[in-house]
């Protein structure tokens, strides 16, 4: 691979930031939000920036990039398409469970559902997500190969409208949510929000980047002849077969 010392530098990068993204959502509901529960209360509610944190963008943000991991070209590519599609699946699910909890907050609370440009957004990029984890299996292989290039466009689009969707809830709950001080005031917890929302944005550059990179792309129907002792240890250990 070319530039694989860039290309670590910006997987460690990507993965750090991502780490600190969901310590600082914790951070946020556990600290300044009544933490997290089941009881139609906001600490329910809380599940939700939580969930999409963690499934829709960072695991989302692993699954689109996992192809160009140097050490995942040995494996075969019908193991790739199964851990990217299981990815996506268990940051669909997230979705899911997060936005029933904010369904079921709205309503006990008596607050209208999906009256918001986030939740028509947000809703919008689930029913994406969901029906292409359930279509594209289901498609004949001609079309999926005609169709490879939307698919791929279209995953990194829902990627990018998912954080910024994201940004717009964060900062619609933080203005409805602080009252004294309020947002304008810039308190601790509105700082460290717009601290997540800063790395969220870093974090999904840094995807972008990797994911973009032809000098990065998994070669296409080969494998590697010659790579470093320490990939091979990782394809065994991934893969479960050694380099031939």
């Amino acid at each position: 691979m070319e530039g694989l010392w860039l290309f670590s530098v910006a997987l460690s990068a990507a993965g750090a930031i991502g780490f600190i993204c969901i310590i600082l959502v914790l951070r946020w509901v556990l600290y300044f939000r009544k933490g997290l529960a089941w009881d139609g209360g906001a600490a329910e509610f809380n599940w939700h920036p939580v969930l999409i944190v963690t499934g829709f963008i960072f695991l989302q943000g692993i699954a689109i990039i996992v192809y160009r991991l140097p050490w995942t070209w040995q494996c075969s590519k019908k193991m790739m398409k199964f851990i990217h599609a299981a990815l996506n699946l268990v940051a669909f699910i997230f979705a899911v469970i997060s936005m029933v909890a904010v369904f079921d907050f709205h309503n006990a609370a008596n607050i209208p559902n999906m009256y918001s440009l986030h939740s028509w957004l947000g809703l919008t990029a689930q029913l994406v997500l969901g029906v292409g984890i359930y279509l594209i299996p289901a498609t004949p292989v001609s079309w999926r190969a005609a169709f490879m290039p939307l698919h791929v466009y279209s995953g990194l689009l829902l990627f990018t409208s998912v954080i910024a969707v994201a940004l717009m809830g964060i900062t619609e709950k933080l203005i409805f949510a602080l009252d004294n001080p309020k947002y304008k005031d810039s308190p601790p917890e509105a700082i460290l929000v717009n601290a997540l929302g800063v790395l969220l944005v870093l974090f999904g550059a840094l995807i972008l980047w990797i994911a973009t990179r032809a000098s990065w792309k998994r070669p296409k129907d080969q494998i590697l002849n010659k790579s470093p002792l320490y990939f091979d240890i990782l394809v065994f250990i991934i893969c479960s077969e050694p380099l031939q």
